[in-house]
């Protein structure tokens, strides 16, 4: 089954329990998902009031932005846990020869590259969504759900900073340099973006709340 069609009791359990995936890649790109919904929502509920008639078109946007990348998150959570077997079934590869070893060790390899590139998929799409939430938060939405919009900010924030802890995990373990360090460089960057953009977002719909 796939994670994204597990009921929430199912996957919170399958986390719980002593199964090695899904772990913290897929919580990480499932907090980036709610993160994207809820911005969706909030475009969602932007739309058909009087009050803020001149922010609909743009709120529509959000909301189709949103849900997409709510959908793209919900896939990756799913590829990383793939992705995640790649390296467990490498290391259960034999290694009596010379031969089996070097098998064994390039699997292992291509394994980690793999489950490196998922979590960097995560934060790419992180950041478009708290993009998108900013865009919004910025440009007019109903300011009676700012509290969904702040917490698809804290969750953005959460997802991309566990999407970054994977990537850094794998490459810390990746033999081709120039790999690791253009994926060391690209999350960071992200990263640098990202969060700045959620810790504001976060404070302004703070301020409206208080």
């Amino acid at each position: 089954m796939k994670l994204a069609d597990m009921t929430v009791t199912q996957f919170v359990d399958t986390v719980a329990s002593d199964a090695p995936a899904p772990g913290g890649g897929s919580v990480a790109a499932l907090a980036g998902s709610i993160g994207a919904a809820l911005t969706a929502m909030v475009g969602n509920l932007t739309q058909g009031r009087k009050k803020y008639a001149q922010y609909a078109d743009f709120a529509a946007q959000v909301e189709q932005k949103g849900n997409e990348l709510k959908t793209q998150l919900l896939d990756v959570m799913d590829r990383d846990t793939e992705a995640f077997m790649l390296v467990s079934n490498a290391f259960a590869m034999p290694k009596a020869t010379d031969e089996e070893k070097a098998a064994r060790s390039a699997a292992i390899q291509a394994g980690l590259k793999a489950c490196t590139k998922t979590p960097m998929e995560m934060m790419e799409l992180c950041a478009k969504a708290a993009r998108l939430a900013t865009d919004f938060s910025e440009n007019g939405f109903n300011d009676s759900s700012a509290s969904d919009l702040g917490v698809a900010f804290l969750s953005l924030s959460a997802a991309i900073r566990g999407a970054w802890l994977n990537v850094l995990i794998n490459v810390s373990s990746i033999k081709d340099q120039a790999f690791a360090d253009e994926y060391r460089t690209k999350g960071q960057a992200l990263l640098d973006e990202t969060l700045p953009l959620c810790d504001a977002g976060y404070e302004k719909i703070l301020g409206m709340v208080k």
